[in-house]
């Protein structure tokens, strides 16, 4: 995979007005999520239009209650394992909330300053599926390539930093096969 002003060249791309610049231009913390809707279900356009503020509030009851939300992720990975960008990584994605993360000795708060955030199609209780962490070690590894203040312990889950508010990518996340899965090299091609 490769990485290209920002962009992941594989992915495809919905660019999202919901960004803005980065204050220092830091990237060092891999954020993951997982999101569905409606809640539970996967597959069709729904975060997509979330993502780019053309959700329609009368589609279903739950979207009429996150009416007029500004989000956005920087990529989005569906169970098939395609890869979404919203969101160049060199720019800020709204995707982390109210939130902190303990950075070595210190507590960081505003965290989509110097986060990349990484939804995964899924809810906290259904499994997630080989394809997704196949392809989320794969970008993890192109992300490590491109941001040198990156590595495997600047990774957290939504829920270890805002665990009043949060419980993504939740138990159903695998954290060790992920783990595993970054840690193997793919044969080339």
């Amino acid at each position: 995979m490769v990485i290209e002003q920002g962009w992941l060249t594989s992915a495809r791309r919905v660019p999202s007005p919901n960004c803005d610049a980065r204050p220092e231009g830091e990237v060092s913390l891999l954020l993951l999520h997982s999101i569905s809707l409606p809640p539970g279900v996967f597959g069709g356009d729904a975060i997509e239009r979330l993502f780019t503020n053309r959700l329609d509030p009368s589609a279903h009851p739950f979207f009429a209650a996150i009416q007029g939300l500004r989000v956005s992720a920087h990529l989005l990975i569906r169970r098939d394992g395609e890869c979404v960008q919203f969101v160049p990584f060199r720019r800020r994605a709204w995707h982390a909330g109210r939130s902190r993360w303990r950075d070595g000795a210190r507590w960081r708060a505003a965290l989509n300053d110097f986060a990349i955030g990484i939804e995964l199609e899924g809810d906290e209780v259904s499994p997630y599926t080989a394809a997704q962490y196949e392809r989320l070690a794969e970008v993890t590894r192109a992300l490590f390539a491109a941001y040198p203040a990156l590595d495997a312990s600047r990774i957290a889950g939504h829920a270890e930093v805002a665990p009043l508010r949060k419980s993504d990518p939740g138990p159903a996340f695998d954290w060790a096969y992920w783990r595993q899965r970054l840690a193997a090299r793919r044969e080339p091609d």
